[in-house]
Protein backbone atom coordinates (compact mmCIF):
# COMPACT_ATOMS: atom_id res chain seq x y z
CA UNK A 1 0.00 0.00 0.00
CA UNK A 2 1.03 3.78 -0.50
CA UNK A 3 0.63 6.52 -2.66
CA UNK A 4 1.14 6.80 -6.52
CA UNK A 5 4.91 6.18 -7.37
CA UNK A 6 5.94 4.44 -4.03
CA UNK A 7 6.80 1.42 -6.09
CA UNK A 8 3.64 -0.69 -5.04
CA UNK A 9 3.70 -2.55 -8.85
CA UNK A 10 7.45 -3.28 -8.66
CA UNK A 11 7.77 -4.53 -5.53
CA UNK A 12 4.50 -6.36 -5.80
CA UNK A 13 5.46 -8.47 -8.45
CA UNK A 14 8.83 -8.88 -7.05
CA UNK A 15 7.19 -10.36 -3.86
CA UNK A 16 4.54 -12.66 -5.43
CA UNK A 17 7.36 -13.86 -7.60
CA UNK A 18 9.77 -14.74 -4.00
CA UNK A 19 6.74 -15.93 -2.10
CA UNK A 20 5.56 -18.25 -5.17
CA UNK A 21 2.15 -16.73 -5.35
CA UNK A 22 -0.20 -14.55 -7.65
CA UNK A 23 0.17 -11.28 -8.03
CA UNK A 24 -2.51 -8.67 -9.23
CA UNK A 25 -2.42 -5.47 -10.22
CA UNK A 26 -4.87 -3.09 -7.94
CA UNK A 27 -5.28 -0.48 -10.63
CA UNK A 28 -6.82 -2.99 -12.92
CA UNK A 29 -9.77 -3.46 -10.68
CA UNK A 30 -10.64 0.35 -11.47
CA UNK A 31 -13.86 1.01 -13.55
CA UNK A 32 -13.01 2.67 -16.60
CA UNK A 33 -14.77 5.69 -15.10
CA UNK A 34 -12.27 5.60 -12.28
CA UNK A 35 -10.02 5.66 -14.59
CA UNK A 36 -10.81 8.48 -16.73
CA UNK A 37 -11.08 10.69 -13.45
CA UNK A 38 -7.65 10.81 -12.89
CA UNK A 39 -6.65 10.32 -15.89
CA UNK A 40 -8.37 13.81 -16.59
CA UNK A 41 -6.95 14.83 -12.73
CA UNK A 42 -9.69 14.35 -10.87
CA UNK A 43 -9.22 12.52 -7.63
CA UNK A 44 -11.52 10.13 -6.74
CA UNK A 45 -13.70 10.46 -3.37
CA UNK A 46 -15.08 7.43 -1.60
CA UNK A 47 -17.48 6.74 -3.53
CA UNK A 48 -15.60 6.05 -6.36
CA UNK A 49 -13.27 4.04 -4.49
CA UNK A 50 -16.07 1.42 -3.11
CA UNK A 51 -16.68 -1.04 -5.73
CA UNK A 52 -12.68 -0.84 -6.53
CA UNK A 53 -12.25 -1.74 -2.73
CA UNK A 54 -14.92 -4.68 -3.29
CA UNK A 55 -13.67 -6.03 -6.47
CA UNK A 56 -10.04 -6.07 -4.57
CA UNK A 57 -11.71 -7.65 -1.73
CA UNK A 58 -13.37 -10.67 -3.82
CA UNK A 59 -9.97 -11.18 -5.55
CA UNK A 60 -8.02 -11.83 -1.60
CA UNK A 61 -11.14 -13.84 -0.75
CA UNK A 62 -10.50 -15.81 -3.80
CA UNK A 63 -7.16 -16.26 -3.07
CA UNK A 64 -7.53 -16.77 0.55
CA UNK A 65 -6.21 -20.21 0.57
CA UNK A 66 -3.28 -20.15 -2.62
CA UNK A 67 -2.08 -16.68 -1.27
CA UNK A 68 -1.18 -13.80 -3.30
CA UNK A 69 -0.02 -10.06 -3.23
CA UNK A 70 -2.46 -7.07 -4.59
CA UNK A 71 -1.12 -3.45 -4.94
CA UNK A 72 -3.36 -1.42 -4.24
CA UNK A 73 -3.23 2.42 -2.24
CA UNK A 74 -5.78 1.27 0.67
CA UNK A 75 -4.91 5.27 1.68
CA UNK A 76 -7.22 5.30 4.64
CA UNK A 77 -8.14 3.24 7.74
CA UNK A 78 -11.39 2.68 6.59
CA UNK A 79 -10.51 1.33 2.85
CA UNK A 80 -8.35 -1.14 4.67
CA UNK A 81 -10.79 -2.55 7.08
CA UNK A 82 -13.22 -3.17 4.59
CA UNK A 83 -9.76 -5.40 2.85
CA UNK A 84 -9.71 -6.70 5.84
CA UNK A 85 -13.53 -7.80 6.65
CA UNK A 86 -13.20 -9.95 3.36
CA UNK A 87 -9.49 -11.12 4.43
CA UNK A 88 -8.92 -10.75 8.36
CA UNK A 89 -5.46 -12.35 7.40
CA UNK A 90 -4.60 -9.72 5.22
CA UNK A 91 -1.01 -7.81 6.18
CA UNK A 92 -0.43 -4.96 4.61
CA UNK A 93 2.89 -3.38 3.43
CA UNK A 94 3.64 0.23 3.90
CA UNK A 95 6.18 1.58 1.14
CA UNK A 96 7.10 5.11 2.75
CA UNK A 97 8.70 7.29 0.48
CA UNK A 98 9.41 10.98 0.82
CA UNK A 99 7.68 13.17 -1.05
CA UNK A 100 10.57 14.60 -3.32
CA UNK A 101 11.23 10.84 -4.44
CA UNK A 102 7.75 10.49 -4.97
CA UNK A 103 7.77 13.45 -7.52
CA UNK A 104 10.69 12.52 -9.35
CA UNK A 105 9.46 9.47 -9.63
CA UNK A 106 6.18 10.37 -10.89
CA UNK A 107 7.51 13.07 -12.81
CA UNK A 108 9.85 10.18 -15.31
CA UNK A 109 7.19 7.89 -15.03
CA UNK A 110 5.31 7.39 -18.17
CA UNK A 111 2.04 5.80 -19.46
CA UNK A 112 0.70 5.78 -16.27
CA UNK A 113 -2.91 7.34 -15.81
CA UNK A 114 -1.84 8.93 -12.56
CA UNK A 115 -0.03 12.07 -12.70
CA UNK A 116 2.61 13.98 -10.24
CA UNK A 117 -0.38 16.99 -9.98
CA UNK A 118 -2.39 14.09 -8.35
CA UNK A 119 0.42 13.34 -5.53
CA UNK A 120 -1.31 16.04 -3.22
CA UNK A 121 -4.79 14.75 -2.99
CA UNK A 122 -2.78 11.70 -2.36
CA UNK A 123 -1.03 12.44 0.45
CA UNK A 124 -3.39 14.36 2.18
CA UNK A 125 -5.92 11.48 1.76
CA UNK A 126 -3.08 9.40 3.46
CA UNK A 127 -3.35 7.72 6.81
CA UNK A 128 -0.35 5.12 7.62
CA UNK A 129 -1.13 2.11 9.12
CA UNK A 130 -1.63 2.62 12.64
CA UNK A 131 0.26 0.50 15.43
CA UNK A 132 -3.14 -2.14 15.79
CA UNK A 133 -2.74 -2.65 12.36
CA UNK A 134 -1.47 -5.79 10.75
CA UNK A 135 1.00 -4.48 8.80
CA UNK A 136 4.64 -3.59 7.76
CA UNK A 137 6.03 -0.27 7.06
CA UNK A 138 9.00 -0.28 4.52
CA UNK A 139 11.45 2.21 3.39
CA UNK A 140 10.72 1.71 -0.53
CA UNK A 141 14.04 4.51 -1.24
CA UNK A 142 16.67 1.76 -1.36
CA UNK A 143 17.26 -0.41 -4.28
CA UNK A 144 14.24 -2.71 -5.21
CA UNK A 145 16.04 -5.71 -4.29
CA UNK A 146 16.98 -4.95 -0.60
CA UNK A 147 12.90 -3.67 -0.44
CA UNK A 148 11.63 -6.87 -1.48
CA UNK A 149 14.29 -9.10 0.43
CA UNK A 150 13.57 -7.08 3.63
CA UNK A 151 9.66 -7.75 3.15
CA UNK A 152 10.06 -11.34 2.30
CA UNK A 153 12.21 -11.49 5.66
CA UNK A 154 9.47 -10.24 7.70
CA UNK A 155 6.70 -12.16 6.16
CA UNK A 156 8.48 -15.17 6.45
CA UNK A 157 6.45 -16.94 9.29
CA UNK A 158 3.21 -15.56 7.59
CA UNK A 159 0.54 -17.82 5.73
CA UNK A 160 1.60 -17.65 1.96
Amino acid sequence: MGVSGAGKTTVGVRLAVARGVEYAEGDDFHPAANVAKMAAGTPLDDEDRAPWLDTIAEWLLAHRDSGGVVSCSALKRRYRDRLRAAAPELCLVYLEVPRAELERRLTVRTGHFMRARMLDSQLADLEPPSADEPSLTVDATGGIDAVVERIRAALADQPR
